[in-house]
């Protein structure tokens, strides 16, 4: 039984996200050999929340994975993403904070992606420390691209400082003017 479900999952594995069809089709079998299934079930999580954008559902699905094994570690990032993408932020801070507790947790993913919550807050220089904390919990130069990467788009979005001034500046002129 337990070769058929990952025969399903590899399956659904290898065709995504070019063959949705025989993405769905496997993983509705591994599910119906094993409902409990976190490979399974963060894969279908994924397909709600990347193809078909009914994040809700796809955020049962993550649970549900986590429910079963909260080691589900397959899950941490997708859940993470669609929790952003449905701006669920008080959710997806209090899920990142606990998912640094666990041990084995990838720490630079999770502060980046703690990183790219304040971003999307406009929190920019807590964004910043949070990219800084990742880069201290990188150990592969791959990812320290994507760390400085997020840097870079980071400091890209944050407000010039002469650009503020001239703003000021010229909100007074006008209000003299008035």
């Amino acid at each position: 039984m337990g070769s058929d479900i990952n025969n399903y999952i590899f399956k659904a594995l290898e065709n995504y996200p070019y063959d949705l069809d025989e993405v769905m089709e496997a993983l509705n079998y591994a599910l119906s050999y094993d409902e409990k299934n976190t490979m399974a079930l963060t894969l279908m999580g994924r397909m709600y929340a990347e193809k078909l954008y009914k994040y809700e559902e796809a955020i049962q699905f993550f649970k549900d994975a986590l429910a079963v094994n909260i080691y589900a570690f397959e899950a941490y990032l997708p859940y993470i993403n669609t929790l952003l993408w449905n701006e669920d932020y008080k959710d997806v801070e209090e899920f990142i904070d606990f998912a640094l507790t666990v041990k084995g947790s990838d720490k630079a993913v999770l502060y980046l992606k703690k990183a790219v919550l304040h971003d999307q807050l406009k929190d920019y220089k807590k964004a910043l420390a949070f990219v800084k904390l990742a880069k201290q919990h990188t150990y592969n130069a791959e990812f320290m691209e994507n760390v400085k990467e997020e840097k870079d788009r980071i400091k890209g979005k944050m407000p010039k400082k002469k650009k503020v001034e001239a703003v000021k500046k010229d909100k007074k002129e006008k209000k003299k003017k008035k």
